[in-house]
């Protein structure tokens, strides 16, 4: 029996096996409170330190500006709110993009339930922001802005350099999610020139439930979680000491190997769908004309919904993910595919394909083969009974050769 394919690398990534060492002492015979007095409390501090400074040097920033969190989502929510609430006496505008995660999406619905104006950009259909527009969204009373630097759907990279300095330039704070993006793209602060920075370190190959916010000196920020003192005063909780040592490690590796895995993980893109295109007819690449990750292939299959397919594909041996889907499991169409005004085939049959350490070129060959297969015998059911997989009436105009 084949292995099985495993193409869903933006979801989440299995913990290395350095990774695993690095962390297991502090699971185990050191795992002791960072902010205890003893001695074996100031051992864990002393790692805790360590991890701080290494990640720091790895992102260009200082070791007072990295928050350790519990994830991507609570560092979004640390970023958005936090930073909306400490600044709410200088405006109380803030501006997204209709393409952001829902962690992001979310933290703004909570802001506009307090009273804030939340202006929520359009993008073009490859899924980026355009600067003209972005600049005339800025008001006087502007006081944060929160672009993600990678789409975690399609793989499209905002010009995040270009659109920061737009509104660090009018003392307007700048958070960018870059949780799809580490290990994928270099990564420095200053080049960025953000104010506000997430990751989260399941997105390469560390542990799940720890995240991070970069936050420069300077940046006014108000606590979501609140008791004790720890990261500074800004994310209370006892230290998750080995989580962190994990984290550390993880992006290490990251950087040091992204260059060389970063190269491969585009050629299997890129080989991956010209052999879809040549093979499959009916299909569409989203956002094939923009920057993109080089590891993300967002592909619409049309009248063939993207639900079914993923299913045929996980009992075939291939795990990916739904584009058509929301976060929530439901039915719902992306609000990433709306955005980016896809037609009707392409919200209800794309899959994303997200390849990584796990994936080779062996691997991408074969998904290539058994594609092809797999789509005519789904077509073929759907055409046997008038309906596509999702059970609507397929319209003339969708049917394309």
């Amino acid at each position: 029996m084949a292995a099985r394919i495993y193409a869903d690398h933006a979801a989440t990534t299995p913990v290395r096996e350095e990774v695993i060492a690095a962390m297991l002492p502090y699971l185990g015979a050191h795992g002791f409170n960072a902010s205890s007095m003893h001695a074996e409390g100031r051992a864990a501090r002393a790692a805790l330190d360590d991890a701080r400074l290494r990640v720091a040097a790895l992102l260009g920033a200082k070791p007072r500006e990295i928050v350790f969190t519990g994830g991507g989502s609570e560092a979004d929510n640390l970023a958005i709110v936090g930073a909306a609430r400490a600044n709410r006496s200088r405006g109380r505008h803030v501006v997204t993009a209709a393409t952001e995660h829902h962690a992001v999406l979310h933290a703004f619905d909570r802001l506009r339930e307090e009273g804030f104006d939340v202006t929520v950009l359009p993008v073009d259909g490859d899924g980026r922001v355009d600067p003209g527009v972005f600049e005339a969204a800025l008001r006087p009373d502007t006081i944060l802005v929160s672009l993600m630097l990678a789409n975690n759907e399609l793989g499209t990279l905002h010009p995040i350099p270009a659109l920061a300095r737009l509104a660090t330039a009018r003392g307007i704070a700048f958070h960018t999610d870059a949780v799809q993006a580490a290990g994928r793209v270099p990564l420095d602060v200053g080049a960025l020139g953000v104010d506000l920075m997430t990751l989260t370190a399941h997105k390469f190959y560390g542990p799940k439930g720890v995240g991070m916010l970069y936050v420069r000196t300077g940046t006014a920020l108000s606590p979501l979680i609140v008791g004790g003192g720890q990261e500074a005063g800004r994310r209370a909780g006892t230290e998750n000491v080995s989580g962190i040592v994990g984290f550390a490690r993880a992006l290490e590796l990251a950087v040091a190997e992204l260059p060389a895995e970063s190269a491969r993980l585009e050629r299997m893109r890129d080989a991956f769908e010209r052999g879809v295109r040549a093979a499959v007819p009916r299909t569409r690449i989203n956002a094939a004309a923009a920057p993109r990750l080089p590891n993300v292939s967002s592909v619409a299959f049309e009248a063939v919904d993207a639900t079914t397919l993923l299913v045929s594909l996980d009992l075939d041996g291939v795990a990916v993910s739904a584009g058509s889907a929301c976060a929530s499991g439901a039915a719902d169409p992306s609000h990433v595919l709306a955005a980016i005004g896809s037609p009707t085939f392409a919200r209800e049959g794309t899959i994303r394909f997200s390849f990584g350490r796990l994936t080779s070129e062996q691997d991408v060959e074969r998904l290539r083969t058994m594609l092809p297969g797999i789509l005519e015998r789904l077509r073929v059911a759907d055409n046997e009974v008038g309906t596509t997989a999702s059970g609507s009436a397929m319209s003339l105009s969708e049917v394309r050769s």
